[in-house]
C-alpha cells in the first residue's frame, strides 16, 4: 500500500506540474498544440466540464461493479467526438489513475490473496505497461485508430463471452505457482502493455487466471492492483509527451473516486445484463468507426515524378 501511495503521489505531483505549466503557457510547443484546431483546444488546461465529470462517474461506477471503465470511456468520447483519437489512450491512463488506485486499495483489503503473486503478476504488468507505454504515446493519430480499432473489438468480444457465460469458473486457489506463475507472469506483462491501446485488464484477467486455477475473487486484487501501478507509470509518459487531454482526465478522475465508493459501499450489486448487451453494441460501433477513421486517413500514393528529359 505504502508503494502504492508513493506511485500516486509521484503522478499526481508531475501531473499537476504540467497542468501548471499549461494554464501559464497554454500555447507551448510539445503540449500538443501543435496538431489541428480540436487537438490543440483539447490539450489545454482548466477544469473539466460538468459533462466530462459525469462520464467519469459513471464509467467508474460500473467498473467497479464489473462492467468495465477503458471501453466504455473510449465508446463515450468516440460517438460524441468528446476527445481527438490520437489522445484518447493517453487520457485514459492518466484519469482513470485516481479511481483504479482507489478501487485496489478496496480489494486488496477486503479480498485474499497470495502476497508473494500479488506482488510479483503487479511487477510484470508494471514492467509491461512501460515498455508498451514508451511506443504508443508518440505514435501518430492513424497508428492510434487501428490499434484502438482492433483492441476494441477484442474488447467486444471478451466482454461478449462474459455476457454468454463461456468464461472460466475458475478455481480454489488463491496464488500462482511453478509453470502456472510463468504462465501468469506473461499474460500480466501482455495485458500491462495492452492497456496503452486502451483494452481494459477485467475480461482478460478473469480468463487467463481462471484457466489457471485462482479463485476468481483473488483475481480481482491481481487486476486492479495491476492497474492500480499502470496508470501512473504509463500516464506518466503521455503526460510527458502531451498526449492527452488534461480537462477530460481531470474529469475522469474527479467524477470517478465518488462513482468508485458509491459502487463499492453503498450500491455494491447491480444487475448489469442489459446494460452489458449495450456496452457491448456500443464498444463494437467505436471499434468499426475507429478502422474506418484509419482507413479515411490512409495516405495516398504519390504520382512518381516524371524524369527529366
Amino acid at each position: 500500500m505504502l508503494t502504492l501511495g508513493a506511485f500516486g503521489a509521484v503522478f499526481t505531483a508531475l501531473w499537476g506540474r504540467d497542468i501548471a505549466r499549461k494554464r501559464a503557457r497554454p500555447t507551448m510547443a510539445g503540449d500538443g498544440a501543435a496538431g489541428d484546431g480540436t487537438e490543440a483546444a483539447a490539450t489545454r488546461a482548466g477544469l473539466p466540464s460538468p459533462v466530462q465529470t459525469a462520464i467519469g462517474f459513471v464509467t467508474n461506477f460500473f467498473d467497479t461493479l464489473g462492467i468495465g471503465s477503458y471501453a466504455t470511456t473510449t465508446s463515450i468520447y468516440k460517438l460524441f467526438r468528446l476527445v481527438p483519437d490520437r489522445l484518447i489512450p493517453g487520457t485514459l491512463l492518466v484519469g482513470h489513475m485516481w479511481p483504479t488506485v482507489a478501487q485496489a486499495v478496496i480489494y486488496i483489503h477486503l479480498v485474499r490473496v497470495e502476497m508473494t503473486s500479488l506482488v510479483l503478476l503487479i511487477a510484470a504488468s508494471v514492467l509491461g505497461s512501460w515498455l508498451g507505454a514508451g511506443v504508443v504515446a508518440g505514435w501518430p493519430k492513424r497508428k492510434i485508430q487501428i490499434g484502438m480499432g482492433f483492441a476494441l473489438l477484442g474488447a467486444a468480444g471478451l466482454m461478449l463471452a462474459s455476457a454468454l457465460h463461456y468464461l472460466p469458473g475458475g478455481g480454489d486457489t488463491l496464488g500462482l505457482h511453478g509453470w502456472r506463475m510463468g504462465i501468469g507472469l506473461a499474460g500480466n506483462f501482455a495485458f500491462g502493455a495492452l492497456m496503452n491501446l486502451g483494452i481494459g485488464a477485467y475480461a482478460p484477467s478473469l480468463i487467463l487466471f481462471g484457466f489457471l486455477g485462482m479463485d476468481l475473487k483473488a483475481v480481482f486484487p491481481v487486476m486492479m492492483g495491476s492497474c492500480a501501478f499502470i496508470m501512473p507509470t504509463s500516464g506518466i509518459r503521455f503526460i510527458g509527451r502531451g498526449s492527452y487531454s488534461p480537462r477530460a482526465a481531470l474529469g475522469l478522475g474527479l467524477g470517478g473516486v465518488p462513482g468508485v465508493l458509491l459502487a463499492a459501499y453503498v450500491v455494491r450489486e447491480l444487475k448489469v445484463d442489459q446494460l452489458r448487451w449495450l456496452v457491448i453494441g456500443a464498444v463494437t460501433y467505436s471499434a468499426l468507426a475507429m478502422l474506418h477513421s484509419a482507413a479515411k486517413d490512409r495516405p495516398r500514393a504519390q504520382p512518381a515524378e516524371k524524369e527529366a528529359g
